[in-house]
């Protein structure tokens, strides 16, 4: 699943349009996971995109308009991509909104877990932001509030990187890498860390993501996001029976919260409690 690097790398990719005008909408007959209404249609065609950003995991498009602006919330799933192409690619396409310079604006997504959205205004998007209890970027992390959320709780840090309510837009890959550059083991509990190690852990997970940005993100082997090369700079994740880049040790995997889980037993010790 395309986790922040991976978006942050599709936005940037995406500000070539940015002042293009949308001329038309079409959309394919198959669901995904949230139904586009084709009422939308109308209100989206003839707005000019204005700005694209990124929050979390969700791709914004700002659109112009009169009075409140609307934007298009855009979630990728697992295997869903965004983009700008000169053609029509005929499978696996749901989206296309049609620009004002020949080129189409394409989002097309195999498994279908992906979506698009359609919000009246700023203030309708950072409700739904709210109801989900979206919290902070990154960049934005805090040890005080990190803390707060992290050290609390019976709760295993694998398990607390994945909530995004406690950080927005990590997932599996970065989650793993943040535990392996703290050197923490990804089942120890919120609550055993020290102020130290929250801190520890706090920067490692900042560390990480701006690596995989650089890098334009993590390209899998599932056939979704595409480009990237941060695969190759991996430490653990994936790497199961493989050396530690560190210290040679064979990397283990374990599934924790249903997602596989790697780590070096011995850059990462599990703390005694």
């Amino acid at each position: 699943m395309p986790e922040l690097p991976e978006v942050e790398t599709v936005v940037s990719d995406l500000q070539k349009i940015t002042g293009r005008t949308i001329r038309a909408v079409r959309h394919g007959k198959k669901k995904l996971r949230l139904p586009w209404k084709p009422i939308w249609n109308a209100r989206v065609a003839g707005t000019r995109i204005e700005a694209i950003r990124r929050r979390g995991k969700w791709i914004i498009v700002e659109l112009s308009g009169k009075g409140t602006a609307p934007r298009l919330l855009v979630h990728l799933g697992m295997t869903g991509r965004f983009t700008v192409v000169a053609h029509e690619p005929a499978l696996h396409r749901h989206m296309v909104l049609d620009l004002d310079d020949g080129t189409e604006l394409q989002f097309f997504d195999p498994r279908r877990f992906g979506s698009i959205t359609l919000h009246g205004s700023e203030q309708d998007l950072q409700d739904v932001f709210e109801r989900k209890k979206l919290g902070p970027e990154p960049e934005d992390l805090q040890v005080v509030g990190f803390s707060v959320a992290v050290c609390n709780t019976a709760r295993n840090l694998k398990t607390l990187l994945l909530d995004q309510r406690v950080v927005a837009g990590v997932g599996n890959i970065y989650a793993n890498e943040a535990c392996f550059v703290s050197k923490l083991h990804p089942l120890r509990r919120g609550a055993t860390l020290t102020r130290t190690e929250c801190q520890r852990l706090v920067q490692s997970i900042k560390t990480v993501i701006r690596r995989a940005i650089r890098h334009r993100g993590t390209t899998l082997p599932d056939g979704g996001y595409l480009g990237g090369g941060f695969q190759n700079r991996l430490y653990v994740y994936d790497r199961a029976g493989q050396g530690c880049r560190t210290c040679s040790a064979a990397i283990e995997r374990i599934v924790v919260a249903n997602r596989a889980t790697y780590y070096c037993p011995a850059c990462q010790p599990i703390a005694l409690e």
